[in-house]
């Protein structure tokens, strides 16, 4: 299903291989339009990246895309139940995909678009009528920016907690990713200590696992920091700072898990408007189409740095809004 760099001119090319890129090059492909999908690593390169053992908050239903059900017994599926699932849909609609492939740029050229690209065969120029993002955020952990952040101690991403027994670990972070971790942690035979800047967890973490953890807290198996900022990771420690003052917390690793940030730089250099303090960018509701005509933006992209904001199952219209205005223009063209 690969194909190599062309300058053959598709009706829409989609950077971004996750859930929602194929969800789009899908419903272009139902009412016969050329898609390709452009992605500058493995296809769903960000489900990959989720905890191996992760369980969806969000029900098998809610994330079907393209008319494919997602057929599974259990009511919540697993990372690898969705990773095959999404598979399955771009074979079912052989989707042409350009894999290990970066965006570099994004320009306007006699009615269409040339995309800039860098892969594994080197620099290359495809050209399309249309052009959607669909790059989501889970590429840009949000960092502290502390002293030591960039040594081996820490880790933004979470994938399973086996290597950690016996370790003392220390979670930065008061979501649903650092609670998870934290307990996952605890019962993978860990000692966690949890540091978070408010006085308790997030109240969205979710509702059958804060209690849990808070019960951890409670009975001491689980140690919670709150109110405390970490100052600067020294070596095998956390420097923090809290009610009781200053404060160094053994680590044999830690995790900072606070979320994401956008990367609204492609989208800038191919001229569309972002707002300089939510991040969001000039995007029409009904169709997806950005201030730059016939340059989509689709999913979570939409909701700048409120990335809790919109997810694959309330997002899954955008291919829908995005391919029914494509295929009008161009008809009517």
């Amino acid at each position: 299903m690969s194909t190599e760099a062309t300058s053959e001119r598709v009706d829409l090319l989609i950077v971004g291989g996750g859930p929602t890129g194929i969800s789009i090059g899908a419903e272009a492909r139902r009412v016969e339009l050329t898609p390709l999908v452009v992605e500058k690593g493995p296809l769903l390169g960000s489900l990959l990246d989720f905890p191996r053992d992760m369980v969806f908050f969000t029900t098998r239903e809610r994330l079907e895309i393209a008319g494919v059900p997602f057929s599974i017994p259990d009511p919540k599926p697993t990372r690898r139940q969705a990773v095959a699932y999404y598979h399955s849909v771009a074979r079912t609609y052989d989707l042409p995909l350009a894999l290990h492939e970066a965006v570099v740029s994004i320009e306007r050229e006699d009615g269409g678009f040339v995309v800039a690209t860098r892969g594994r065969e080197g620099a290359g120029r495809r050209r399309a009528r249309a052009v959607a993002l669909a790059t989501g955020y889970f590429d840009y952990p949000r960092r502290l920016g502390v002293p030591g952040e960039d040594d081996g101690l820490v880790r933004h991403r979470f994938v399973e907690p086996y290597g950690h027994f016996g370790e003392r670990v220390v979670v930065v972070g008061g979501g649903n990713s650092a609670v998870e971790t934290a307990m996952e942690l605890w019962r993978s035979g860990a000692a966690v200590t949890l540091v978070h800047r408010r006085t308790a967890v997030k109240p969205t973490v979710k509702y059958w696992l804060k209690p849990d953890f808070e019960n951890r807290v409670a009975e001491g198996s689980i140690a919670a920091r709150y109110e405390t900022t970490v100052e600067a990771f020294v070596d095998r420690g956390v420097r923090v700072d809290g009610p009781e003052g200053e404060e160094l917390l053994p680590a044999d690793a830690v995790y900072v898990l606070i979320g994401y940030e956008p990367d609204v730089g492609l989208m800038r250099s191919a001229g569309v408007e972002i707002d300089d303090d939510t991040l969001e960018p000039v995007v029409d509701a009904a169709t997806c189409e950005s201030n730059v005509p016939g340059l989509y933006l689709a999913g979570t992209i939409q909701a700048g740095r409120d990335t809790n904001r919109i997810f694959i199952e309330n997002s899954r219209d955008h291919s829908r809004r995005i391919v029914e205005h494509l295929r009008r223009r161009l008809t009517a063209g």
